[in-house]
């Protein structure tokens, strides 16, 4: 959708911030509802818009329309900060969007506006009522598991997953970009905190998509707490995952620097069909792994999160 974002995690964007993409260079609504289409045919039929944060984009509740009037597309989601939700997320279900994921990674005002360094944890929780308000179901909340996840913030999701039909989705930290300064936490770890502050053990419960995490529940909890582990417990033998850049480039791996780029194709008038040829070509460059599973150590990547839509 796009590389801007109006927080500045410190997981997530350099220090030194990044240069934005000229508008020329970003894909326009009318390029992606053509690709869309095409990747369709190809078998595509869940899309999730991402960013950067996909709000601060002008447009976005007519593009969402314009996406499920395609009549192709079963499951439209959207990632976000969910500061600027408030104001739309009535419009955006109306147009058809099916849910939301509200990043929220500690519900301590000040370990907040550390995290996002200009965030408001105020607004972003509005964003999280105004989901639920709207329809916009199941609300999952992104959890990034960090040196700043405190024991009253586990407290606080555990409570939330008892009490809401929310799925809580604790993430392994990936060192892409950010400050290099943060920590991360063990899941496994996190896990067994949950558990023992529960008081009992957490059941398996049933995927709430078609994501990679792992889903738990407690009896009589309206909620589900989740737990994606791309470095502990990699699942890229099932990942059914493709990214489109926001500068057009498909990118079969997240944690990979491999890219196809399909936006000079698109601007020199290939048909669908070599659309399609290259979307099949960036399936089958899946890697086996991605690279931060090789014993070699954390390589260095030439984009940051926001770069590439993760």
């Amino acid at each position: 959708m796009t590389d801007r974002c109006n927080y500045r995690c410190t997981y997530c964007m350099p220090p030194g911030g990044v240069d934005w993409l000229p508008p020329s260079e970003i894909l326009t609504y009318e390029e992606m509802l053509r690709l869309i289409a095409v990747f369709a045919g190809e078998g595509i039929t869940s899309v999730r818009l991402t960013g950067g944060e996909p709000l601060v984009r002008k447009g976005i509740v007519a593009f969402v329309a314009k996406v499920k009037a395609l009549g192709c597309i079963r499951d439209l989601s959207l990632t976000t900060n969910g500061s600027l939700l408030p104001a739309i997320a009535t419009e955006l279900k109306a147009a058809g969007l099916d849910r939301v994921n509200i990043s929220l990674d500690t519900i301590d005002p000040d370990r907040f506006t550390r995290i996002t360094t200009c965030g408001s944890l105020e607004e972003t929780l509005r964003g999280v009522e105004s989901a639920f308000r709207a329809g916009l179901s199941p609300v999952k909340l992104n959890v990034v598991l960090t040196e700043f996840l405190a024991e009253s913030d586990l407290a606080y999701f555990l409570d939330m997953a008892v009490r809401f039909p929310v799925a809580i989705r604790f993430i392994e930290y990936m060192p892409i970009g950010g400050s290099g300064l943060v920590r991360g936490m063990n899941p496994a770890a996190v896990k067994e905190k949950l558990a023992a502050m529960a008081g009992s053990g957490l059941e398996p419960a049933e995927s709430k998509g078609s994501g990679p995490a792992r889903y738990y529940r407690l009896p009589g909890a309206s909620g589900v707490w989740g737990f994606i582990t791309p470095l502990s417990e990699h699942f890229c033998g099932s990942c059914n995952r493709m990214r489109l850049t926001a500068d057009g480039r498909l990118k079969p791996c997240l944690l990979s620097d491999r890219e196809i780029d399909i936006k000079t194709p698109l601007r020199a008038g290939a048909d669908d069909a070599r659309l399609a040829e290259l979307f099949r070509a960036a399936v089958r460059a899946k890697p086996e792994r991605h690279s931060l599973c090789r014993a070699s150590g954390h390589p260095g990547f030439q984009r940051c999160m926001p770069q590439i839509g993760g």
